[in-house]
């Protein structure tokens, strides 16, 4: 193996590793990853009281759910969108001492009417409620935008 293909080897190796535990690969039909054992991640698809979060309901089309959304999510501090497409996004939001990543997925389509979504800490154990709080802040804001 030439110290090219070597290069690209680890390279992809190291993708698809980072992708695997940040949870930033789309979700197919609708499926998040499970939430890990630690109290640090929601879910709309959990089942387990401690992980369970319900979905953002919202009226009109799919296309401007999603228009406020985006508009809500990138209104919030230290925010950044990685992927936007009309049913999917995966937003980075950074803390603002220790620069600690969560990573949030929405995902919109297969309920009608329904936002789904994950957020999670990429590290650590605790979380102290930021990713619920969170989340039910951007759910209040949602519901606030189409009043």
């Amino acid at each position: 193996m030439s110290g090219k293909q070597f290069f690209l080897s680890i390279l992809l190796m190291k993708t698809l590793v980072i992708s695997a535990c940040t949870g930033s690969l789309p979700p197919h039909l609708g499926q998040f990853a499970p939430c890990p054992d630690s109290p640090n991640c929601v879910s709309t698809k959990a089942t387990d009281e401690e992980h369970a979060i319900a979905p953002i309901a919202y009226d009109g089309t799919k296309e401007t759910a999603t228009k406020r959304l985006l508009a809500i999510v990138e209104s919030l501090p230290r925010t950044q969108v990685v992927t936007e497409r009309e049913d999917y996004l995966h937003v980075e939001f950074t803390s603002r001492i220790l620069r600690f990543v969560d990573d949030v997925e929405f995902f919109l389509g297969e309920e009608a009417g329904l936002i789904h979504f994950r957020s999670a800490s990429r590290m650590g154990r605790s979380d102290l409620g930021v990713n619920r709080k969170r989340m039910q802040d951007i759910r209040a804001r949602f519901n606030k935008s189409g009043e």
